[in-house]
């Protein structure tokens, strides 16, 4: 960051506050000419997209993952707490990576990940609809990866 008057590089930070809506307010003084002015410093989200198995692309929806999982741990042991918990790792997960739009197979990948640690029955029931399962050898296939 430059003085807005002199172009100096040479600044320094007097007070921050920050606002309820993520933007942080700081006075500045440039130490060359001594002259202070304010900088307003906010997060840039950006939204994550989601491209489906036919092309399209739409935002991604938490509450798609939630509702899915749900499914999956119907009269399972796992609490709606631990769904939501759940669905905000994947979310956070694909928000620390350097891209903005994933496909739905690595959204699932990432879902059964946190899924298998969290109940295997679970993972089961999510994998036969995720990986549309169509024969009875699907299903052995990934009981023998969970047993593993």
């Amino acid at each position: 960051m430059k003085c807005p008057y002199c172009r100096s590089e040479n600044l320094k930070t007097l007070e921050t506050r920050d606002s309820p809506n993520n933007v942080a307010r700081r006075r500045k003084e440039c130490a060359d000419c001594e002259k202070r002015f304010t900088t307003y410093e906010y997060v840039e989200v950006v939204e994550l997209m989601v491209r489906k198995k036919d092309g399209s692309i739409e935002s991604f929806d938490l509450n798609k993952i939630i509702r899915g999982l749900q499914n999956a741990c119907e009269k399972r042991p796992v609490t709606m707490e631990q769904i939501r918990s759940l669905a905000e790792q994947v979310r956070q997960e694909l928000a620390l990576k350097d891209k903005e739009e994933f496909s739905s197979r690595e959204i699932g990948d990432v879902v059964m990940k946190y899924l298998k640690k969290l109940d295997r029955v679970a993972y089961v029931r999510f994998a036969s609809v995720y990986r549309n399962f169509e024969e009875p050898e699907d299903f052995t296939r990934v009981l023998q990866e969970v047993k593993k």
